[in-house]
């Protein structure tokens, strides 16, 4: 939230800015240098979703034009109850699962959309998806997202992000050809394969006969499980000195290969493996999706980010590959 609102404090004499005790906004504006006004009160220490939805409708109560937001797709669900499509907003990308389309494609962008919202030069809306996994199809092994209703969110492709395709055309085909190619990468048996998360990816895993975590990281050597459902320090301390692959998928609509879903994966992690083994894997459906547009990388460190972007090799199927743009 930092990152976005350092791009708005130019507007600090014409703006006035409603925000939420501590971590809820009063923080991350102090970062920034942003004055702004503490209305409410939360709780306790840990916060809770109704602390968002009350924050919401204070804001909306006290005649907010936009209410900006960090978090993921709970709390896209959590202002959606809040305010509905009431009052205009936008999400800043700071959450695990991000179906939803109604944030920004990253925080710095989130930030330039409002610096032209507040220049006037932005004025259309449109009403765009609130959508969280359906944890019933979740449980019986499915990731599949539900759709739980619309806000209202500055309208600008070039930095608000599509909803998360859910599920493609008939691309089984393609999708055996993917886990071929990358098993037979997995035929040395002194490198780590760490899988990340996805429909995509299960299918390596599911070859394999080997259990995985279709929201997690998956640690695999010699074609034999290492370890379910890693965090970022396990990661780290299976690869070692070890040399190691990290394999990811695309988001479908958005485009997404770091830095949504796959936090596990950080910045300390990529650079250790390096960039050359970093290993994405799509259909050709996938990327046709994205309708020209760039694959996006956010790890939270700028100078990765960097590094990471350009054109690089995409997995499609068995021997075959695309090079496509990656940006940031």
């Amino acid at each position: 939230m930092a990152q976005a609102l350092k791009a708005i404090s130019e507007f600090k004499d014409q703006a006035r800015v409603l925000t939420y005790p501590r971590q809820m906004g009063e923080e991350s504006c102090a970062l920034s240098g942003l004055p702004a006004t503490v209305i409410g009160r939360t709780a306790g220490e840990q916060t809770t979703p109704e602390d968002t939805r009350r924050a919401a409708r204070r804001m909306a109560a006290a005649g907010a034009d936009l209410i900006l937001f960090a978090g993921g797709d709970g709390t896209a669900r959590d202002l959606y109850h809040a305010v509905g499509e009431g009052v205009p907003v936008l999400g800043v990308p700071a959450g695990v699962k991000i179906h939803s389309a109604v944030y920004a494609v990253t925080p710095r962008s989130a930030g330039e959309l409002v610096v032209l919202w507040l220049r006037r030069r932005l004025l259309r809306m449109r009403s765009s998806e609130v959508m969280d996994i359906d944890e019933e199809a979740f449980r019986a092994g499915v990731v599949r997202a539900k759709l739980y209703g619309y806000l209202r969110v500055p309208e600008e492709n070039r930095f608000v992000q599509n909803v998360k395709a859910g599920g493609v055309v008939h691309e089984a085909e393609a999708l055996q050809g993917i886990c071929a190619e990358v098993l037979r990468a997995m035929e040395d048996p002194d490198c780590i394969f760490a899988v990340g998360p996805g429909t995509t990816t299960r299918g390596i895993l599911q070859a394999l006969e080997l259990e995985n975590t279709l929201l997690g990281v998956d640690v695999v050597r010699n074609k034999k499980l290492l370890a379910n459902d890693v965090t970022a320090q396990q990661l780290l301390d299976l690869i070692g000195g070890h040399r190691a692959k990290v394999v990811v998928t695309a988001i479908g609509g958005q485009g997404h290969i770091l830095g949504r879903g796959n936090q596990q994966i950080s910045p300390e992690i990529i650079r250790r493996v390096g960039r050359e083994n970093l290993m994405i894997i799509a259909t050709k459906e996938k990327l046709v999706s994205l309708g020209g547009r760039p694959l996006l990388v956010d790890t939270g460190d700028a100078a990765l980010d960097q590094e990471l972007s350009g054109y690089t090799r995409i997995i499609t199927g068995y021997g075959d590959y695309v090079i496509y743009k990656v940006g940031y």
